[in-house]
């Protein structure tokens, strides 16, 4: 049902089964897939591609134009994938480089009032509470849950299944499987819960988290060290090598202070 008192352009793809409500606006050259969403007063900015059974709630802005100066009006894109519910007055922008996207996975909950910055990519079944922020280029893993509040600055990357708590501030990369929180941030312990109940590690695998990160956190060592430890103390397999390759394609820059904890 495509409402009367919507605007939507006539160049706008628009899927089966797709919903749109009263004041709602669709630009030109967007592709609205199968099964969509759009509430009243949310807008899909031109070239912005959503898939299926994406639900869009009332003020959001998908697709806006960038927030840079850098920007300088080139043909950039927005994409959502599958299954994603985008709340209120959400704003995801596009990319500034000809030709790019910004992108939001399948299965994600991106909540009242957040903002995704250019170039941005989040991947799937991610969650970002009310009021986060996300600036440009920040890279989000698999499974991450930022809090409500939280504030991610440009080129951070967020490895797999982190949960960063409630008004964090993050300047560096945060590593897999981590709990971020508090202002200096803080190594909060592994994510535990989610790792064995929504993503079916082992208890081997959630220990060998644990112990990587005694080495990177508590040890009062080297970054460089803590790596030569990981190596020498546990053994090879998905988590440690997943750690390992985060922390080194990162040039060992990671978030948290690091030192013994109470």
């Amino acid at each position: 049902m495509i409402s009367p008192l919507a605007y939507v352009d006539p160049s706008a793809k628009i899927g089966k089964d797709v919903t749109v409500h009263p004041f709602a606006y669709i630009d030109a050259n967007t592709v609205i897939g199968d099964g969509c969403q759009i509430m009243p007063y949310a807008s899909v900015i031109r070239n912005t591609e959503l898939g299926k059974n994406v639900k869009i709630y009332q003020g959001a802005i998908v697709g806006a134009d960038p927030q840079d100066f850098r920007w300088k009006g080139c043909e950039t894109f927005c994409r959502v994938g599958d299954d994603t519910v985008i709340r209120e007055h959400v704003i995801i922008n596009r990319s500034i480089v000809d030709g790019q996207a910004t992108t939001v996975g399948s299965k994600c909950l991106i909540c009242a009032n957040s903002h995704i910055g250019h170039d941005s990519k989040v991947a799937d079944r991610c969650v970002l509470g009310n009021n986060v922020s996300v600036a440009g280029d920040v890279e989000i893993d698999y499974g991450t849950i930022l809090s409500s509040g939280v504030i991610i600055h440009e080129k951070c990357h967020i490895g797999k299944f982190v949960l960063i708590k409630g008004g964090t501030r993050i300047s560096l990369n945060v590593p897999p499987y981590v709990i971020m929180a508090h202002n200096p941030v803080v190594y909060y312990g592994i994510n535990s819960t989610v790792m064995r109940k929504h993503a079916a590690f082992t208890e081997e695998q959630i220990d060998d988290a644990a112990k990587a990160y005694r080495h990177i956190y508590q040890c009062q060592t080297s970054i460089f060290n803590a790596l030569k430890r990981i190596e020498a103390d546990i053994a090879d397999g998905p988590v440690r090598s997943e750690i390992l390759t985060f922390v080194r394609a990162n040039n060992m820059k990671i978030a948290g202070d690091r030192f013994e904890l109470d």
